[in-house]
């Protein structure tokens, strides 16, 4: 998501314009490559200007793939894996990443865990065999659990003293309630004081798998090395079961409002509305508008009215996306009346065409400065392969922007920009349910 800074100086006119004419596709991406390397299929983005070299591993399913019970379970085995595994006891471990100056890292995130590698094309073979046997061969000493359970446990004991966590994990649960996404990406109390070693176990021989594996691939590496690479590690993997598809949406929601009392200086609201799924028209345009409502919140109520140091209009990013509002302020029902009269404004008004161009283009430049590494390029082709089935959609995520039009952007504010789930976390007797009962 842009900063919204970025897009504040570009809010639309809300009036009438001409449509301007389209423009000639990009050219296609000829560096990027697709291939299949021990049974798992690789994309590969090969970069020659710098020995830069990341490669993400998609465990794919995520959320999907966990009860309520066993929530958080699998980055849990990730960060147990880097205490030690079979070919790599934690001493040597340690030291040889340590020579190495590479990273291993663990990315969480509801449709998937990521596991990935950050180093150059020198030390890429030595660090990918560590985050290899990483995911193959675990050791799994119970006294490593027991002090990865203690760190998880107090990381989610902390999130009710860290409002902005508190907020999200409030709103999460009223949007996303009865739904994968409603679960928690790290676990809560219960299921990780619950977590045995042979679950764990269990859940490493039966879900570490070729089937649920994406590689992708950013940097200086041929296609060639890569398929050796896979197919000797990653390639050896059982098949496994598993089938990637796309979950489904959400359980409908209304307009509620969920409050945490907590003595704070200023008050924290998130609220969240559901989306259209990747593949729906709607998608693109819903990015945009958010991005607009974005700009419009951050001149109304920061700029001119100075009820708030941080507003903007998030939109998640996932298979299922969503849009949010979100601020902090210690004036909550007035600053929920001017979120929704822009949003009113954006539904019964069409935005200016020239202003909207002005808007995508800095949209574009502050979402590619936001996704500059090589790391981020791979995610931004997971997606294009794991959503629409096809690595290259990547390469029209600009024109699919650029297509959008002031109707677009009226209609999903219409269709998307209600039945709002909120969050709040503060002093409860500054917030009237009535506020947001308009939403």
């Amino acid at each position: 998501m842009s900063d919204p800074r970025r897009v504040a100086a570009l809010v639309p006119a809300l009036l009438f314009a001409p449509l301007h004419a389209e423009r000639s596709p990009a050219p296609p991406d000829t560096n990027t490559t697709r291939f299949i390397a021990g049974g798992i299929p690789v994309i590969l983005r090969r970069v020659v200007s710098n020995d830069v070299v990341s490669a993400n591993v998609y465990l794919l399913g995520g959320l999907q793939q966990v009860t309520d019970d066993a929530a958080g379970i699998e980055p849990f085995l990730l960060d147990v894996s880097e205490r030690g595994t079979l070919h790599y006891p934690r001493t040597s471990l340690r030291r040889k990443m340590a020579r190495l100056g590479t990273t291993i890292v663990v990315e969480p995130q509801v449709d998937w865990t990521a596991i990935g590698v950050r180093a150059t094309s020198g030390t890429f073979d030595s660090t990918w065999a560590i985050m290899a046997d990483r995911l193959m061969a675990p050791r799994l000493d119970s006294v490593d659990i027991e002090l990865i359970r203690q760190q998880y446990l107090s990381a989610v004991r902390q999130r009710d003293d860290n409002p902005d966590a508190l907020v999200a994990s409030l709103a999460d649960s009223a949007a996303f309630g009865g739904s994968p996404y409603g679960r928690s990406l790290v676990g809560t109390e219960h299921s990780i004081s619950t977590l045995t070693r042979l679950e764990l176990r269990h859940y490493a021989a039966t879900q570490m798998v070729r089937s649920r594996i994406l590689v992708v691939i950013v940097g200086n590496v041929t296609a060639s090395h890569v398929e050796q690479l896979v197919g000797e590690t990653l390639g050896r993997l059982p098949q496994g079961t598993y089938h990637w598809v796309l979950p489904g949406e959400p359980p409908a929601i209304s307009t509620t409002l969920a409050v945490r009392q907590r003595t704070l200086p200023t008050n924290y609201i998130l609220g969240y509305f559901h989306g259209p799924s990747a593949t729906s028209p709607d998608y693109q345009p819903l990015r945009l508008a958010t991005s607009a409502l974005s700009g419009q919140l951050f001149a109304e109520i920061r700029t001119r009215r100075n009820l708030s140091y941080a507003v903007n209009a998030p939109f998640l990013d996932r298979v299922v996306a969503a849009g949010g509002l979100y601020v902090t302020t210690t004036e909550p029902d007035s600053v929920l009346d001017l979120m929704h009269s822009n949003i009113m404004l954006m539904q019964t008004n069409l935005v200016d065409r020239t202003a909207l161009d002005q808007l995508v283009q800095q949209f574009i430049t502050g979402y590619f400065l936001d996704n500059e590494t090589d790391a981020d390029q791979a995610n931004f082709l997971a997606r294009a392969e794991l959503y629409h089935g096809d690595y290259r959609e990547a390469d029209r995520f600009v024109e699919a922007l650029r297509r959008v039009t002031p109707q677009d952007i009226q209609r999903v504010a219409r269709t998307y920009m209600r039945d709002v789930a909120f969050a709040y976390v503060g002093d409860t007797t500054r917030v009237s349910r009535s506020a947001v009962a308009t939403f």
